[in-house]
């Protein structure tokens, strides 16, 4: 996904929240030298997603540049876990599940960066060498009050919370990475602020090193709040061809924009014209299914893109049954549509499917009758086809 036409201001434009201290004086450095530059990462977890991409793609944009890139595998902070956004301690992970996840996170970032120009670092190599004298020195390079004045530490405050010791101290263990590296920038989230204001603080104090900051925005997700696998508003960088299109013609019209930005290489001209069109009143559904099928092309191919198109006008917009139809053999004598729905989607929690279910997300195809009672009994003599969700359809037989 590398895009070599772009330029200095575009890098450090578009699809960014702030650089700090400033943009000038980083764009100034761009252009005379070549930086080192980093995005660390606590794989805490291995599903990727579209909100995950905006850091990872300017982080690619830098390596496409020509400057030294560094992706950084946080297996010696994990051990503490990064408190953004958390009003409980993270359980502590061990090497192996670390590692584990990194090799999915990998398998799963490489549509997106180019791993042949991008080294590879773990800050364990470093964290698990300091000793007693070294954090004591660390330690003395801020105050209690600078690190709990942190929102997710106040909450907890507010709350009635522990704050344990360990976690006051992941700040400090993350900006001493650019200390180690002795790098020019840090790449993260607007959420890792924080964190990477510590290590340009820590980088001037121990290398007498300026260090600059990019923030890249949060994305919200398919019903605009914050994309979160907890809220299911999210799109898998793995999602199958339907289901990622599904998922992107399901988002809040006033996300058309945000996507195309932060999201795709179409040219911020282009993008502006579609602004312009929407704002005079054009239907925004054409542009929907153009941002659709453009981020379902970069995921999959140009082929499996236009397949998804199809699939989608033809079962959501005509209402119409797929011609291939995933069979579900029935052995319980009396299935219930809860029953017959862990069957289908064996991968979901039972009370996702009874919420299905109860909000009309199940229907028999053949008379259009939503099944609302997740404990209602089928007949399955005529081998009825059900349709869960949107765009998932099942025949169902003995």
């Amino acid at each position: 996904m590398s895009n070599s036409s772009l330029t200095i201001e575009q890098v450090l434009s578009r699809g960014v929240a702030k650089v700090l201290p400033d943009r000038k004086t980083l764009a100034t450095l761009l252009a005379g030298k070549k930086i080192r530059v980093y995005l660390g990462i606590d794989p805490t977890g291995a599903l990727l997603t579209l909100g995950h991409s905006v850091v990872l793609r300017k982080l690619q944009q830098f390596a496409d540049l020509g400057h030294e890139v560094i992706l950084l595998i946080g297996n010696g902070t994990v051990r503490i876990g990064d408190p953004t956004g958390r009003d409980s301690t993270r359980p502590v992970l061990t090497d192996e599940v670390i590692e584990a996840n990194f090799k999915e996170w990998q398998k799963q970032a490489s549509k997106v960066l180019d791993f042949s120009k991008i080294v590879i670092k773990h800050n364990g190599d470093w964290l698990d060498k300091l000793t007693y004298a070294d954090m004591v020195k660390l330690m003395a390079q801020t105050t209690v009050q600078q690190l709990i004045e942190r929102d997710m530490f106040q909450d907890r405050l507010q709350k009635g919370l522990p704050i344990f010791g360990h976690e006051i101290m992941y700040p400090l263990l993350q900006g001493y990475d650019s200390v180690a590296m002795d790098v020019d920038l840090e790449i993260g989230g607007t959420d890792q602020t924080f964190n990477m204001m510590m290590g340009r603080q820590l980088q001037k104090t121990f290398n007498t090193h300026d260090k600059w900051v990019l923030t890249t925005p949060i994305i919200n997700g398919t019903d605009g709040r914050k994309m979160s696998k907890s809220f299911n508003n999210f799109v898998a960088l793995t999602d199958a061809p339907n289901e990622m299109y599904g998922k992107l013609m399901s988002t809040n019209d006033n996300m058309i924009l945000p996507y195309f930005t932060l999201l795709t290489d179409v040219s911020e001209a282009e993008i502006a014209e579609i602004e312009a069109q929407i704002k005079s009143g054009a239907n925004p559904m054409p542009f929907k299914k153009q941002l659709a099928v453009t981020i379902t092309q970069m995921y999959h191919s140009a082929a499996e893109a236009e397949a998804a198109q199809a699939f989608f006008e033809k079962t959501v917009q005509n209402k119409e049954v797929p011609e291939q139809v995933a069979e579900i053999i029935v052995t319980t004598a009396e299935p219930t549509v809860l029953d017959i729905l862990k069957l289908c989607l064996p991968t979901e929690s039972t009370s996702n499917l009874r919420r299905l279910i109860e909000q009309g997300g199940v229907e028999l195809t053949e008379t259009n009758e939503r099944l609302t009672d997740p404990y209602q009994i089928l007949e399955l003599s005529q081998k009825p086809i059900i349709r869960a969700g949107k765009r998932a359809f099942f025949k169902l037989s003995r």
